[in-house]
């Protein structure tokens, strides 16, 4: 039976003892603490893929059932700080989204900017940095979601393996999913090596583990179908790879 910790930067679903794998989800949530509100201005983004990763959750959680293990969640949107970016990065309070300003983050005072970091984004790292040090999971595997159509551009890649050192291991896993029958591909639709799997990477770099990250079109994970399946193709693989060097 899984057992959610939540607080207020993060829950943590316990199905297992996390042995051979760890899963994070940053974007697993759009959720505006109290003591902020939308505004009207923003409200086209509170649904959107700008606000959070749709299905990643819903995935994560499916996957960390399936495998006994770990999942550690983020519970606030990436509007407000977006934990997988550095501190001090251009786009941890992001300006602009969908052509235009996001309005919960104009003109940001420094107290508040502060605070957004002191009370959600540290404590999401540092309870994932805690679960890494404490479990003896070989692979650190964060899971996000894309929108099928960016900036008026469809996309017909359903599943993007995400690396920065562990090519092996990336090609290892996009050739299971593509020999299932997905379009999958390598640093798609974004990059390991720019830095876009920095919050997975760090806990697992620092505790000598390996790390992976997961894209997945998020029209797939809204289908609960083809989600269940999508965590079925993962969890095969988890059980069968040798993540040991």
């Amino acid at each position: 039976m899984r057992w959610l910790e939540v607080s207020e930067a993060f829950e943590v679903a316990r199905v297992g003892r996390a042995d051979r794998v760890l899963i994070s989800a940053e974007h697993a949530s759009n959720r505006l603490p109290e003591g902020w509100r939308w505004s009207p201005d923003d409200a086209h983004l509170v649904d959107s893929h700008w606000a959070w990763d749709p299905g990643a959750r819903d995935l994560a959680l499916e996957l960390a059932q399936a495998l006994s293990t770990t999942a550690v969640l983020a519970r606030f949107t990436r509007l407000l700080a977006d934990p997988n970016r550095p501190e001090g990065h251009p786009e941890l309070f992001r300006k602009h989204a969908d052509g235009g300003e996001v309005a919960l983050n104009r003109d940001i005072p420094t107290e508040e900017a502060a605070a957004r970091v002191e009370s959600y984004y540290r404590p999401y790292h540092e309870q994932l940095d805690r679960e890494v040090a404490g479990a003896p999971a070989e692979l650190c595997f964060s899971i996000h979601s894309f929108t099928p159509v960016y900036q008026g551009e469809p996309r017909e890649l359903e599943l993007g393996v995400l690396f920065n050192e562990e090519q092996a291991l990336a090609e290892s896993l996009n050739s299971h999913l593509s020999r299932a029958g997905y379009d999958a591909r390598l640093n798609e639709p974004y990059s390991g090596k720019a830095g876009l799997i920095y919050s997975i990477e760090q806990p697992a770099v620092k505790h000598g583990r390996r790390a992976l990250e997961i894209e997945v079109r998020n029209d797939l994970l809204l289908d609960s179908t083809k989600r269940g399946e999508i965590a079925e193709r993962l969890a095969a693989w988890f059980r069968a790879a040798h993540f040991a060097e």
